[in-house]
């Protein structure tokens, strides 16, 4: 395919978040846990000791949607009767947000935006997170993001038959969540990065396993920042890593565990640079996710002129005949030196 001939003009710059202890300084599921006066450390307890309970009993559970199951039991058992949707929404807005945000978000848009406007650059922002996807949207930062990938709930569940107008008839308590939609794990965070950058975010036709020439994906991985807060994120690290992205860690800055946690990071070349989980204007965080957005912007615009200069051919130029004379002059008084 011929440069002419690209889907895309490759002119997006995404900067990918997790969201528990990146955006948010806790688990989001505080505010959930307060709601139903459960104690937050139990139900934790509990859902780190699931694989163990399960394996006893000769079934393997994975440890990515043991907490989602849990809560699922929770509704069952009336613990967290009423449980649903928009509920779930609602308490979003009562995630608190770590320093900085919203805005920080608006204002590095901005900054892409205005700065390479001649360029037609654009940032857009995406959400990838273990936690709930209705928490999420409910939460301050969502008006700002571009998408969220995040863990579902189903309420009402297709019955038997459903497909038959003689579908049985299903007993029905009220609008609660009763099933597990889309599990988000650490390494499916790989396969949505993919996502986005192949554009089958954006366009429902294209298949994630469909063959797309580099020169043809929506979002190029160098395009790229994956900004998350620790090793549950190294798979994801990788892949951007591997493909030329940028991968940022971020850390509590009152918490020396998270802080050695990152750098640990650091020093084993999973991240290229860490920060404190601050994005004011004049924090170290904000500082380089700017600077770094603007090299990727750059580079875009160095690569568009580069491309125009080796297609466009030099314009023809007049041929002064003073400085045609002068030459034949000089070549004549060297030969006779």
């Amino acid at each position: 395919m011929q440069p002419s001939e690209q889907l895309n003009r490759q002119h997006i710059v995404a900067c990918l978040w997790d969201f528990d202890k990146t955006l948010c300084p806790h688990y989001m599921q505080v505010p959930l846990f307060k709601h139903y006066g459960i104690n937050e450390t139990k139900f934790w307890r509990e859902v780190n000791a699931l694989p163990g309970y399960y394996a006893q009993r000769g079934v393997r559970l994975l440890k990515e949607i043991a907490y989602l199951n849990h809560m699922l039991t929770y509704v069952r058992h009336g613990v967290m009767k009423g449980l649903n949707n928009r509920l779930l929404f609602e308490l979003g807005k009562e995630v608190p947000l770590c320093p900085g945000l919203p805005n920080a978000f608006q204002s590095l848009k901005d900054f892409v935006g205005k700065t390479y406007a001649p360029h037609n650059i654009k940032l857009e922002h995406y959400i990838l997170s273990t936690g709930l996807k209705q928490m999420i949207l409910g939460s301050a930062i969502a008006p700002h993001v571009d998408g969220v990938f995040a863990s579902e709930f189903v309420e009402e569940s297709a019955p038997p038959y459903y497909l038959d107008q003689s579908a049985l008839p299903m007993p029905w308590e009220g609008e609660v969540v009763t099933q597990i939609a889309c599990p988000m794990d650490n390494t499916s965070k790989t396969r949505v990065i993919f996502e986005i950058n192949k554009g089958c975010n954006k366009n429902p036709s294209l298949d994630i396993n469909s063959h797309i020439e580099k020169n043809d994906r929506r979002i190029p991985i160098e395009n790229m920042i994956y900004i998350a807060d620790g090793p549950s994120d190294v798979p994801a690290f990788s892949v951007m890593r591997q493909n030329g992205g940028q991968a940022f860690a971020v850390y509590n800055p009152e918490n020396d565990q998270e802080f050695a946690q990152t750098d640990m990071l650091l020093q084993y070349h999973r991240v290229n640079a860490v920060g404190p989980t601050d994005y004011r204007a004049d924090s170290p965080t904000y500082r380089w996710l700017k600077l770094h957005l603007q090299k990727i912007c750059d580079r875009i615009v160095k690569g568009e002129m580069d491309a125009l200069n080796r297609r466009v051919e030099t314009s023809p130029r007049h041929i002064d005949g003073t400085e045609s004379l002068k030459k034949k002059l000089t070549d004549v008084q060297t030969e006779l030196l």
